[in-house]
């Protein structure tokens, strides 16, 4: 017998005894549930703080709760659904100086990492997605599970020079970085 198909045989051999003993993976779907839920961007605009919240989103979370770093998630938000507070820059920060909805409809996030800290507190990393750019973030994030429950609450701040956002006039007097707040409730599908 050859080295390659002694080692192909052994390996044949051990995978069955091998699946027997490994520890089902207890990952399972999830689902947002989006009345409980909020996604929002502050920025220091006309030095002022303005506030604005993504009404129109949706996601998928894969979360096992007793290996909570094993979460992934994804969202994808409309642009277009941003709404300020106060609202008269809303068009604004949707047009085409800024976020560009027309030409860049979605904002993606990716989790890719979560990573205990202490209890309930996790560093998280993911890829952002917008115009077109992908940048990585790395945050604090709160994980807490309760029964079928799981809230997800953190904030990452990003540069919107990274992302080719703001252009124009009105581009000096934002300032360069967005925090984006979420408070995320899912449920157990």
């Amino acid at each position: 017998m050859r080295r390659r198909d002694l080692i192909l045989a052994g390996c044949a051999t051990l995978l069955p005894h091998a699946r027997a003993h490994a520890r089902p993976w207890a990952q399972s779907r999830w689902t947002f549930d989006k009345p409980s839920s909020t996604i929002e961007l502050n920025l220091n605009a006309l030095g002022q703080t303005r506030r604005g919240r993504f009404s129109d989103w949706a996601g998928s979370i894969v979360f096992d709760a007793s290996a909570p770093s094993r979460t992934r998630a994804s969202v994808t938000v409309q642009a277009a659904s941003l709404r300020l507070s106060p609202s008269m820059g809303t068009d604004r920060a949707i047009g085409p100086d800024f976020l560009d909805a027309a030409r860049y409809p979605t904002i993606r996030f990716e989790l890719t990492s979560v990573e205990p800290v202490e209890g309930d507190r996790y560093t998280a990393g993911a890829n952002v997605t917008m115009k077109g750019r992908t940048r990585p973030v790395t945050f604090p994030v709160d994980l807490s599970t309760s029964g079928a429950t799981a809230r997800l609450t953190g904030a990452f701040t990003v540069n919107r020079a990274d992302f080719g956002i703001g252009s124009g006039p009105w581009n000096r007097m934002v300032g360069r970085q967005a925090t984006v707040r979420f408070n995320l409730l899912a449920r157990q599908a």
